[in-house]
Order: structure tokens, then C-alpha cells, then sequence
């Protein structure tokens, strides 16, 4: 199993349990009495930390950098529609007590908090957006072919452009976390003259990744390879945020100054 497709049984597992009730949901109206009953700051059975604020129908998570979420309850099902929608079946459920199970298929106990002071830990409900790279980094290397030396340059800027990121909270709820992406900027120079320069973006890969895996990964890295026959040559690094999953991409600029993009086995 490679590093990237392991990385990625998370999403597999939360697109299988939506997809298993999606007609329950559907076909059904939805439960308002019960989303009723789920007003308020709910707390772990065992820690008593607050895990979430459920307002309307909205789920707010305490850690600033998880998104809030639309939720629905029918039957005997929560549906969160998340950046993965997932589904949670509800074991018990009363006006200060709710048990479902998770991902894991382990019982998650909550209960409703009567202290007004738990409702400090989400006073700030704006999400915390988190940047990949802090400022530019710049990075350069020369390399000679045939006598001639090429200098390849690397420019990693932080950007504005969103990544939402699934993954599991210890009790086995999936979160969606979100970060700023990168744009890289790559340039060949023969002395003083440019050879090359253009902008890159991870949409640029479209062609050589699945939709899912590219929409939760971020354009971390870029290096000067080469110069050879065929171009030069460049190689990026895409990774999924705070996670040691990363795939490499291979880039070759022709002599016609066409860009080719293939994955790295």
C-alpha cells in the first residue's frame, strides 16, 4: 500500500457509511423534535470536555480550526454534511443524554451540559485558517549540460486558495480542518536570460489525480531536478496537511515550452 493511498482509507471509510443510508435520508422527512433535543453544549460522558455546540442546525466544534457543520436527523440517523458527508446512528437520545456510534462502530457518550460557562470554550466561532508556509521561501540550484549552466529557481508563496481536510477526532468523529494552499512560481535562467517562468497550482495535476485525493492535498514543495534532451525538469511534492502522506509529481518543460506533468512511482 502506497503512502498516498493509505492516507486516503479515512475518506473511503467516511464515503461508504454516507453512501449506505443515503436513501434512508431521502426518502424520509427529517426528525425536528429530536434536532430540538440537541440544542445546546454537549460533553463527554468520561472527560466531561466539551466536544460540541449544536445551534440550529449547525454542529461548532471546540477546536477554532474545525469548520462548523449542517446537520439533519432522520429516523434513527444523524447526517452530517460535512466536506465528507457522514452518517451517525443514534442510540439513545433524550433531552440531556445522547449515545451514537462513531466511525469506529464504538459507542460515543454525550451529555448536555447545564453549566453556562462551557459555553466560553466556543465564543470564538470564527474558524482558524491555517497557513502551510508561513512567508515565501525562495530556493535556487545550477546545474551544467553540455557546458552550458541553467539556474533554476523556486519561489513557494502562500495564498488565499482553501483546503479542507477530513479527518477523525479521538472519539472517531470525522472533522474537516481547513488550510491555505500554495502557488509556485518556477523560472530556468541562462544567465541572464529567461528560459522559462510560469506560476504552478496542484489544478495543474487534474490529469494525474483522482478529484477526491487532490481536493484535500496542498502544493507543499518544488525543486530544480535538471536539464537533459527532453527539457528541464522539475519535481513537487504534494501532501495532505499535518500528515506524513505526500505524493511526488514529475514536471518537463520541452523545447517548445510545453509543460508535461506524470506521476513518480
Amino acid at each position: 500500500m502506497t503512502k498516498w493511498s493509505a492516507g486516503f482509507m479515512v475518506f473511503v471509510m467516511a464515503l461508504a457509511s454516507c453512501s449506505s443510508a443515503k436513501d434512508g435520508e431521502s426518502s424520509s422527512k427529517e426528525d425536528l423534535i429530536a434536532k430540538e433535543l440537541l440544542q445546546g453544549v454537549w460533553l463527554d460522558d468520561e472527560t466531561e470536555i466539551p466536544l460540541m455546540r449544536i445551534d440550529g442546525d449547525t454542529i461548532f466544534y471546540i477546536d477554532p480550526q474545525n469548520l462548523p457543520v449542517y446537520f439533519k436527523i432522520v429516523r434513527d440517523t444523524i447526517y452530517v454534511h460535512g466536506n465528507t458527508p457522514t452518517t451517525y446512528k443514534i442510540d439513545r437520545q433524550t433531552e440531556y443524554s445522547l449515545w451514537f456510534h462513531n466511525l469506529s462502530e464504538e459507542i460515543v457518550k454525550l451529555h448536555k451540559s447545564n453549566n453556562p460557562e462551557d459555553t466560553l470554550a466556543f465564543s470564538n466561532q470564527e474558524t482558524e485558517f491555517v497557513p502551510t508556509v508561513p512567508e515565501i521561501v525562495q530556493k535556487d540550484s545550477v546545474v551544467v549540460y553540455k557546458g552550458t549552466r541553467y539556474r533554476g529557481y523556486v519561489y513557494i508563496n502562500p495564498s488565499q486558495m482553501k483546503v479542507i481536510k477530513t479527518s477523525y477526532s479521538e472519539e472517531g468523529i470525522s472533522i474537516d480542518n481547513v488550510y491555505y494552499d500554495n502557488v509556485i512560481h518556477i523560472c530556468v535562467y541562462e544567465g541572464k536570460n529567461l528560459l522559462y517562468g510560469k506560476d504552478i497550482t496542484k489544478k495543474m495535476f487534474a490529469s494525474v489525480f483522482p478529484e477526491e485525493e487532490l481536493g484535500q492535498s496542498i502544493l507543499a514543495d518544488m525543486n530544480f531536478m535538471g536539464v537533459d534532451r527532453k527539457g528541464y525538469h522539475y519535481e513537487a511534492t504534494l501532501r495532505i496537511p499535518e500528515s506524513s502522506v505526500y505524493h511526488l509529481v514529475s514536471l518537463t518543460i520541452d523545447a517548445d515550452k510545453q509543460l508535461h506533468v506524470e506521476m513518480v512511482e
